[in-house]
């Protein structure tokens, strides 16, 4: 991948107005992007899952939960939801507009610029180990727990247009066993063979992309 940078604008507001699973779909391909004083560093979304509280047991805002932790997710839609798990920062994109609280979690991405800062952040040189996992994109991009709360829509995060999937595979999300019935809902895609996604499995059915 060379690094040769073209012109990148951030999606505007409206993009995030989507219901939460069209988005979630929509947002694979698309140019993740943080900038920071050490130079910027984005990659493609390549998988996706979505999280549609209160009524999904799996997410943070489950019955309307109401925390300083997802307090930005009563927000309106397009918002960085950062959130720290174990020693990660996991990074969220706000959905379902304002006092409805959902939201997107990216879980893995296709390197394209900045990778060789990507590298030095991460300490490997393994191109496809950089960024194929929510805990690894967010420490080779710089993105933090200070970019909580703020506009994907602004610098310096934020999320551009990319590139359109031919094909989008679906099944259950990761790593959410003990939410019930929630952990067998189809809300995690991914594009379909792509070699940076965090995990493979057996994909429930495939769609055609709804950008194409």
């Amino acid at each position: 991948m060379g690094e040769c940078q073209k012109e990148i604008v951030p999606l505007p507001q409206v993009f995030y107005q989507q219901p939460t699973l069209e988005l979630s779909k929509a947002l694979l391909g698309c140019l993740l992007v943080k900038e920071t004083n050490l130079g910027m560093a984005a990659g493609y979304i390549v998988e996706t899952e979505a999280y549609i509280g209160p009524g999904d047991k799996a997410a943070h805002s489950y019955n309307n939960r109401r925390t300083a932790r997802t307090e930005v997710m009563f927000h309106r839609s397009g918002l960085a939801y950062t959130y720290q798990m174990h020693t990660h920062c996991l990074f969220n994109v706000v959905s379902g507009g304002e006092e409805n609280p959902e939201a997107v979690l990216v879980r893995a991405l296709e390197p394209r610029y900045g990778i060789e800062l990507m590298k030095t952040r991460r300490g490997i040189q393994d191109l496809n180990n950089l960024t194929n996992g929510p805990g690894k994109l967010t420490k080779s991009l710089g993105i933090t727990m200070e970019d909580y709360g703020s506009s994907l829509t602004l610098l310096p995060l934020y999320i551009a247009k990319g590139f359109c999937p031919e094909s989008i595979s679906v099944g259950k999300r990761i790593g959410i066993d003990n939410s019930g019935e929630a952990k067998d809902y189809p809300w995690r895609f991914w594009i379909t063979n792509n070699k940076f996604v965090s995990r493979h499995q057996k994909s429930e059915y495939e769609i055609k992309s709804t950008k194409c």
